[in-house]
């Protein structure tokens, strides 16, 4: 059941999840944190934008708004029991609408880039607006990052789910794609995001978060003392314009290897051709998996704040985005400006520009198919 969103229906929920899961403790009964609650985030276009902010048994809490299926926040603790913001983002919608580097966003139908804004299924063209010169980037000009999701609350009430149809055609794609997203909070601070979707028509699809992530301090400095480890001894080399090259090579002797954690801005600076294409880090690496099963990606700690995080997925790759581009003129939360490499993503994905890249695991969905996929980030500290 899909549930349309208005004042009155927020405010009904806010009641009733303040007084199931936020009354006080009987004798009877443990003392818990845990709460779902729903409120006015704005509005687009006449449109009202749910923010629902789900906390669990600690205390721990994600924010999430149904603009983009944007992660707005989500605040963890530290070594000493701090909670803190690990997320970079805005106080406002308006500022989410009018200027943002896909900060927390659903990105598709297409995350990452293809090649020239082109390519064939079945022998048929189709043509995709070109957004990141000379190529498509997470969907084109109007991505699922810049749609309305209506979101729903999980029965369970850890979690939301989050439900667009793109019509046929819609940024140059083929066939009315169905995708529901699932965020679910858990009490061991785990956010766990279920994709999935079905098609009317043979398409391409690969849908990812692209959340910026500083353990340290949300984004108020840079992230490269932060260590990192990612689960892969290949990736995906780039040409000029970060297209692949269509290779799979071996990360063995490169400023991008990071099997063993390795402070993020050990090498970044290295006299490297992938480094200069990316202006730092921003690459996809082949994940080592023996089938499709959940696995570790890659882990990520703040020495600072004994902050870590580790990210599991069912995807073939991710994406190491160092922010290389962030310059100082997003000014975020709080009224922090994000600075140079203040955040970093880790996009758990198929590989980039795949419709194009025979080699490559196929990413086109069909009729009579299913698109599922799951990705956890989870967080502890040490």
């Amino acid at each position: 059941m899909q549930f349309k969103f208005s004042p009155t229906w927020l405010a009904g929920l806010a009641a009733v999840s303040l007084l199931v899961w936020a009354c006080g403790p009987t004798e009877t009964e443990p003392t818990s944190m845990r709460a779902l609650e729903a409120s006015d985030f704005g509005s687009v276009d006449g449109q009202t934008v749910a923010l629902f902010t789900l906390t669990n048994d600690s205390g721990a809490k994600v924010g999430i708004i149904e603009y983009g299926g944007i992660v707005v926040s989500l605040e963890v603790p530290d070594r000493d029991g701090n909670v803190g913001d690990v997320v970079l983002g805005y106080d406002t919608l308006d500022a989410y609408v009018a200027d943002t580097p896909y900060f927390g966003a659903i990105t598709g139908r297409y995350a990452n880039r293809i090649a020239k804004g082109r390519f064939e299924i079945d022998g048929t063209a189709y043509e995709l607006p070109v957004n990141n010169e000379p190529n498509s980037l997470h969907g084109g000009i109007k991505g699922f990052d810049k749609v309305i999701w209506k979101g729903t609350p999980t029965a369970s009430g850890d979690g939301v789910e989050m439900v667009y149809v793109s019509a046929d055609g819609e940024e140059g794609y083929p066939g009315e794609l169905s995708s529901k997203v699932t965020y679910t909070w858990t009490d061991d601070n785990e956010l766990q995001i279920d994709y999935e979707a079905t098609t009317d028509k043979p398409t391409v699809i690969n849908l990812t978060n692209h959340s910026y992530f500083n353990l340290k301090d949300g984004g108020a400095s840079p992230i490269l003392d932060h260590e990192m480890m990612i689960n892969a001894g290949m990736y995906t080399p780039v040409d000029a314009t970060s297209i692949p090259t269509g290779e799979i090579a071996s990360l063995d002797g490169t400023p991008l290897d990071f099997r063993t954690a390795t402070a993020i801005g050990a090498r970044i600076g290295d006299d490297h051709e992938q480094i200069g294409f990316g202006a730092g880090y921003d690459h996809n690496y082949v994940l080592n998996r023996d089938d499709d099963a959940l696995s570790l990606a890659a882990t990520v700690y703040d020495p600072h704040s004994g902050r870590a995080m580790d990210v599991l997925t069912e995807e073939p790759g991710v994406q190491f985005y160092s922010g290389n581009f962030l310059d100082g003129h997003h000014v975020g939360k709080g009224g922090v400006a994000y600075q140079h490499r203040s955040g970093l993503c880790l996009e758990t994905q198929h590989y980039p520009d795949s419709p194009n890249q025979p080699d490559f695991p196929s990413t086109v969905l069909r009729p009579d198919e299913t698109y599922s996929t799951s990705t956890v980030y989870r967080f502890y500290a040490r």
